[in-house]
């Protein structure tokens, strides 16, 4: 397959993980006292955060690269497929919009939770949201993958991001508070690694799916491939 323009621009969601990785590594040291081991992610970009600035800047490429990516992902995966994945991957392009502009709206008013209305936003509405979104499309994504033999690899990468957000979730709410940033950062980097995984999808064309298409009419594909 000749590659487009839109494949090329798959190399956005590997970018985007690049740049929140480098945010979540190094703006620790614009934040005089942060510990990684019991803080949130989010506390580095709180409103009152020493870190916000360096954060801004190291994460700079994070949200942009990764909504571009994962909207193309949406636009280029149209009729291919099988419906329940194709689903799957457009709520989990949901929750990356929702993501974008939920937290940009409703930043921290200050590292930990203040109690302020924007704190309860932040984590008790467009967090809850988030993860249910990143859940459930997750779970279609694997669902799907069950019913097409092309579809399992991508299915794989749904099933170990979940498998870290499982873990993640399930670790925050039980180990001790010196340890909750660990589990956390099982969560959020779950998410932003799947992006980057269909952004590399996006650059090779889904090439199994392509395939799949081909087989279109043969027994075993007929009940999934959609026109």
């Amino acid at each position: 397959m000749k590659k487009t323009l839109i494949n090329y621009l798959g190399f956005l969601g590997i970018i985007s993980l690049i740049s929140y990785t480098l945010a979540v590594v190094f703006s620790p040291f614009g934040y005089p006292g942060y510990n990684w081991m019991s803080q949130a992610v989010s506390d580095l970009s709180a409103q009152n955060a020493p870190s916000r600035m360096l954060w801004n800047q190291l994460s700079s490429l994070y949200m942009p690269c990764g909504i571009v990516s994962i909207t193309l992902v949406c636009v280029f995966i149209q009729q291919k497929l099988n419906k329940t994945t194709r689903r799957g991957i457009y709520l989990f392009a949901l929750m990356n919009w929702l993501s974008c502009v939920g937290y940009t709206l409703f930043p921290l008013s200050k590292s930990g939770n203040a109690g302020s209305f924007q704190d309860i936003m932040h984590i008790y509405v467009v967090t809850t949201l988030v993860i249910l979104l990143s859940l459930i499309s997750l779970v279609m994504i694997i669902v799907g993958g069950l019913h097409l033999a092309e579809n399992r690899a991508l299915a794989l990468w749904a099933l170990l991001a979940l498998i870290f957000m499982i873990l993640g979730a399930i670790g925050t709410k039980s180990v001790p508070r010196a340890f909750f940033g660990i589990p956390e950062r099982f969560s959020v980097f779950a998410v932003t690694g799947f992006n980057a995984v269909l952004g590399i999808y996006l650059f090779n064309g889904f090439k199994g799916e392509k395939d799949a298409n081909k087989n279109r009419g043969r027994k075993g594909y007929t009940c999934y491939i959609e026109k």
